[in-house]
């Protein structure tokens, strides 16, 4: 598959550091291949220029003329519907749940183990039934049942030849006697 997210007027992206970080912005002008000219007026960013690698852009991409102004741009965001469009994608839940994360409580974390751990118990009992049953259906080990298929043949181990003996290392030096 191509590569489909250019650096490009109209291109919506997420500031990924600084003081607008996880803000949505939309890209106005392209100052040079490491800067670009920003603008989020539905967000609250204002008009900046603001590295590329500050930046990550969303498969998104707005409508408006090159260099518009604040308004134009505002106008352009709000007929996309960028606000409803971004709140569906997989990006949003996980900064949502990042951010739910985050503030977490003490408390909040205790319920949070010991639900993980009721969970993982039931899982594994789960598991272990599971793989009884294969287990006495011979699919894992041993002999298949009738009617199943055959497990492939094992590789027979190396045959240890006879009269050989273990072979010893010697230390070079011999511990010192007092």
């Amino acid at each position: 598959m191509t590569f489909t997210r250019f650096v490009e007027t109209g291109r919506v992206a997420k500031c990924a550091s600084g003081k607008y970080k996880g803000k949505l912005v939309a890209i106005v002008n392209v100052i040079d291949q490491n800067r670009v000219l920003i603008d989020g007026p539905t967000t609250g960013v204002p008009r900046q220029q603001y590295p590329v690698n500050h930046l990550h852009l969303t498969k998104y991409r707005v409508k408006f003329p090159y260099t518009a102004k604040s308004k134009v741009v505002r106008k352009a965001l709000e007929a996309y519907n960028l606000k409803e469009k971004f709140s569906t994608t997989r990006w949003q839940e996980r900064a949502a749940a990042k951010a739910k994360r985050c503030n977490l409580t003490d408390f909040d974390r205790f319920k949070l183990r010991l639900a993980r751990s009721e969970r993982n118990r039931i899982v594994s009992a789960q598991f272990k039934k599971l793989k009884k049953e294969v287990v006495n259906n011979g699919m894992l080990f041993g002999k298949p049942v009738k009617g199943t298929k055959p497990l492939p043949k094992r590789r027979n181990p190396i045959p240890k030849k006879e009269g050989k003996k273990k072979r010893v290392r010697k230390n070079k030096k011999a511990p010192a006697k007092k």
